[in-house]
């Protein structure tokens, strides 16, 4: 039988937790059979695992439904990850889908920064720690610091003591020639005002800028050729006009350098959705190959380059939430308390110049101030009334999100979002979305995951 293994996607839900469920049932024999039995795979936190691409399914030609599937964490955060559940159907069992799981995991780990990969499992099955040992992992002490948050996730979730291992497996620094892989988060507009319009035709306006902890993944492989090239076809977007080779050939100019580079792009983000994709791509090629190419420039210098490319390409460049002035390029850190955001698609592009020529655009709003965005007097959107009137798709969903709290528009494109204090809140609204919609649950950030990835290479280096 052959297989391959892919990113899991949202539709792969059901069958995963039904992998998990069949493949529980070989410990009705062991002790911890009472625990296994009386827990399940939250979909909810398992859909978000996939919309953050931390799941692998494998699949073959003969089953439309994946037969295994490893789901990586990042709970103890800096340059550690761990092993949330790897699980194979029993009837699949003894054909190496759960060492080839197990590999692409933790060479997807290798290339996105991580140093150790880490998992709590059973010493005493041949399937758990054995089978763990064979591919590289140790066990180690449990009571060793370095792993209190796996212990008091066990303690929260009830799993006896006595009967668990922590095993973990060092990986190496990604090697020249290998790839790496970079995150490139999507934003939120918090509120946008329009305050003025300058004499070379571009608007004034204010906004803050939420970063996210979701978005693409731009995967890239230093050349010694100097040759260029997107290896993955983006629909719509020519290669020659992609923000990401636009900014890998803007910084080669600027430095002088004969370099080249591979790139393939994992697209989550909507195009014309007003979550900043192309954008953020850019940012995370500018600071990504920087530090691949060796190019020494700054944060401020990086992100002067990647104002040339777009307005917003700075604030994801400096990679922290911000308040943001000028045509929006001008940025103050600020920080926001920590919230979730249930986020809709209603797959409607919005174009970005249609809605700056509105005739109706309101290009002379007052100045707003931080604390009266932060009293939470300033959320509108400039743009909302212009985009609820010519898209109705748009307009539906600002409707039905608006029935849970105060729905908003993002940027100048056709994604509408909710913000709420719990993860719990925005899963319930998002469990809820229409069928004609597609909804995210997402996290806001105060530090970027491209300058979290980007500690982790540099502390590889």
């Amino acid at each position: 039988m052959s297989f391959r293994i892919e990113r899991a996607a949202t539709v792969h839900v059901d069958a995963i937790c039904a992998i998990e469920r069949a493949a529980v049932q070989m410990f009705r024999e062991h002790p911890v059979w009472p625990f296994y039995a009386a827990i399940s795979i939250p979909p909810e936190q398992l859909e978000e695992a996939i919309q953050r691409g931390l799941v692998w399914v494998a699949l073959d030609d003969e089953n439309v439904d994946p037969v295994g599937f490893v789901w990586l964490d990042t709970e103890h955060g800096g340059d550690v990850i761990g092993i949330a559940e790897i699980d194979v159907l029993p009837a699949y069992s003894q054909r190496g889908i759960g060492a080839a799981l197990l590999a692409h995991a933790c060479d997807w780990a290798r290339a996105a920064g991580y140093r150790r990969v880490d998992l709590g499992t059973l010493a005493d099955v041949p399937w758990n720690a054995p089978f763990y040992t064979k591919h590289g992992f140790s066990i180690v002490n449990k009571y060793d610091r370095a792993f209190e948050y796996a212990r008091d996730r066990d303690r929260e979730n009830g799993f006896p003591d006595a009967l668990r291992v922590f095993m973990s497996r060092k990986l190496s620094p990604p090697e020249a020639g290998d790839w790496t892989a970079w995150p490139a988060p999507a934003k939120l507009n918090l509120f946008l005002r329009i305050t003025g319009q300058r004499e070379d035709g571009f608007h004034e306006l204010q906004t803050v800028f939420r970063l996210l902890d979701w978005g693409d993944e731009i995967r890239l492989r230093v050349r010694e050729d100097g040759e260029i090239r997107r290896l993955t076809d983006v629909p719509g977007v020519p290669a020659e006009n992609d923000l990401i080779v636009q900014a890998a050939t803007s910084l080669r100019a600027h430095v002088a350098i004969q370099a080249g580079v591979d790139i393939e792009v994992e697209k989550r983000i909507p195009m014309g959705g007003g979550l900043g994709g192309g954008s953020s791509d850019a940012a995370t090629a500018l600071v990504a190959l920087n530090y691949l190419w060796n190019c020494g420039l700054s944060i401020d210098e990086l992100a002067e380059l990647g104002r040339t490319l777009g307005a917003d390409v700075p604030v994801f460049v400096r990679g922290r939430s911000a308040w943001a002035t000028s045509i929006g390029e001008r940025l103050k850190p600020i920080t926001l308390p920590k919230r979730w955001y249930a986020v809709l698609d209603p797959h409607e592009q919005v174009p970005t110049a249609a809605l700056f020529q509105a005739f109706e655009l309101t290009r002379n709003a007052p100045a707003a101030t931080i604390s009266s965005f932060a009293s939470g007097e300033t959320l509108e959107n400039a743009f909302e009334p212009i985009v609820r009137a010519r898209y109705p798709r748009v307009a539906a969903a600002l409707d039905w999100l608006g029935s849970y709290g105060h729905a908003r528009l993002s940027g100048s494109g056709g994604c509408v979002f909710i913000e709420t204090g719990t993860i719990e809140q925005a899963e319930a609204i998002a469990r809820r979305c229409p069928a004609t919609f597609t909804a995210w649950v997402v996290e806001g950030v105060g530090l970027s995951p491209l300058h979290r990835a980007l500690s982790r290479h540099g502390a590889a280096g």
